[in-house]
């Protein structure tokens, strides 16, 4: 089967004609400009006057569609997986909670376990607590805060089966950056839900952190005269960061200085969903603490944000539509960049020979008119 269209999105970072042509699950061949006679006469979707962009990859989120990654069954697997999917998220790494020992070990054990059948693929997980600061824990539950402990986070991966991508940590709480400099041999570290200054954020990420948690959210204020984690994260060249661009986590211009900051190269847009993303206004939970969610805003009992009821996809249009972020850069962050964060982009991210063929249409108004997983068709409208 073979794509073709005027704006279909390169590594690049650009919008170009040409045609892609799919064998398989896979990517077979990427044909820039002209399309040949030979291309032409075969089997093709027509994507002209439309966007096509690789599927989106979202490292970051909870749940969506009544359930959460951490209530730990296959059925909750297969919502999540088949919600993403429908909405052109094809590539996702859920993240877990600040639970019990216990409590994690049956979630990751049971992701060990899952054998996917269907939709967006699950290309890992990511840790995101114990190991956090109580003093900007957020929609975490304090009860289970936990000391950074490899020996904690080995039995965790051990019984994921090697799945977790990425483990949360705030560096303050890791004596001599010992955690942090023993993970980053097995896996990215990101600073989180921290009070760390200038000084330890910049250390942490010489001692081998390399990514920022939800940026702006669970830290300490970007300041003038202490410019804390976000500052050393700018600091730090091969740092990466993560934006919630729902339109509640973080005022639009602030958006738009991140963007001139670190670029779309360096910032993974996130969309930190849960349970309520997909369902209507009502009362649910996250991580075992009850969240009122009314449209986009979901809180906690004392008013704190608990995540987003906002999949990728919708944060992608805000941040085009509404934050006067430019179409490519929104692209790159929602795709090849946040691949590249953990290592995965081999498989996913951008249109490239070799990679999986995952992509999404949009029309000039961005809205989803065609999902392709895997080379199948599974959004048509």
């Amino acid at each position: 089967m073979i794509i073709k269209g005027e704006k279909i999105f390169s590594e690049d970072g650009v919008f170009q004609s040409g045609s892609i042509e799919i064998k398989d699950d896979k990517i077979s061949k990427v044909v820039w400009g002209n399309i040949s006679q030979d291309d032409a006469e075969k089997e093709s979707i027509d994507a002209k006057g439309m966007y096509v962009i690789p599927g989106l990859v979202d490292i970051h989120f909870h749940g969506c569609r009544g359930v959460d990654f951490c209530d730990g069954t296959f059925q909750a697997m297969d919502v999540i997986t088949q919600y993403e999917m429908e909405n052109g998220v094809t590539s996702i790494v859920p993240a877990t909670m600040t639970l019990s020992r216990e409590a994690l070990a049956k979630i990751f054990e049971a992701a060990g376990k899952y054998e996917q059948t269907q939709g967006s693929t699950i290309r890992g997980i990511n840790m995101e607590g114990p190991f956090i600061s109580a003093a900007k824990k957020g929609a975490q539950n304090g009860a289970y805060i936990h000391k950074p402990d490899m020996e904690f986070f080995r039995q965790m991966q051990e019984l994921s089966g090697g799945m977790i991508k990425q483990v949360a940590v705030a560096p303050e709480e890791d004596q001599d950056y010992a955690f942090i400099q023993e993970a980053a041999k097995e896996t990215v570290v990101s600073v989180a839900h921290t009070t760390a200054d200038y000084s330890t954020a910049k250390m942490a990420f010489e001692k081998g952190a390399n990514h920022v948690t939800h940026m702006f959210n669970g830290m300490s204020s970007f300041h003038h005269r202490d410019p804390a984690v976000i500052g050393a994260a700018f600091d730090s060249e091969n740092t990466f960061v993560e934006m919630i661009c729902d339109g509640v986590h973080i005022h639009p211009a602030m958006v738009r200085v991140a963007f001139s900051l670190f670029g779309p190269e360096r910032i993974c847009m996130i969309s930190d969903s849960m349970m309520a993303t997909g369902m209507e206004d009502g009362d649910y939970t996250l991580g075992g603490q009850d969240v009122k969610v009314v449209g986009k805003l979901a809180t906690l009992k004392d008013g704190t944000i608990a995540g987003s009821a906002s999949n990728l996809y919708d944060c992608l249009k805000v941040a085009v539509l509404q934050m006067d972020i430019p179409l490519e850069d929104a692209v790159r962050a929602c795709t090849l960049t946040p691949a590249q964060s953990l290592g995965i982009d081999k498989d996913c991210g951008s249109i490239k020979e070799g990679k999986c063929a995952d992509f999404v249409v949009l029309d000039e108004k961005l809205d989803i008119r065609m999902v392709v997983k895997s080379g199948r068709v599974v959004v048509s409208k």
